[in-house]
C-alpha cells in the first residue's frame, strides 16, 4: 500500500485510530520524559494547555472509532433481524 492510498475513501485503514495512537504516543513520551529529567534532577516544564491538547485528541480519536463500530454493528444487526422478520412472513 502507498502513502497515497491512506487518503482514498475506500482503504482499509482507520484513520482515527492512527492519530489516536500517535497522540497517545507523545504523552507516553512526555510521561517518559518528564521521569528521566526529574530523576536527573531538573524540571521538564510542558505546557498544561499542550498536554490537555494530546489528551482531547487521543480520548476523542478512540471515542470516534469505537462509536464508529459499534453503530456500524448495531446497524447490520438491524438489517439482519429485518430481513429475518420478512423471512416469517
Amino acid at each position: 500500500m502507498a502513502f497515497r492510498d491512506i487518503f482514498k475513501d475506500d482503504n482499509g485503514i482507520n484513520e482515527k485510530t492512527i492519530v489516536g495512537f500517535l497522540s497517545f504516543g507523545m504523552m507516553a513520551i512526555f510521561a517518559i520524559t518528564d521521569i528521566v529529567t526529574g530523576v536527573a534532577g531538573n524540571h521538564l516544564v510542558i505546557s498544561e494547555f499542550i498536554y490537555n491538547s494530546f489528551l482531547i485528541v487521543t480520548l476523542g480519536s478512540f471515542g470516534i472509532a469505537e462509536i464508529g463500530k459499534v453503530l456500524s454493528s448495531k446497524n447490520s444487526n438491524s438489517k439482519d433481524d429485518e430481513k429475518v422478520s420478512e423471512e416469517e412472513f
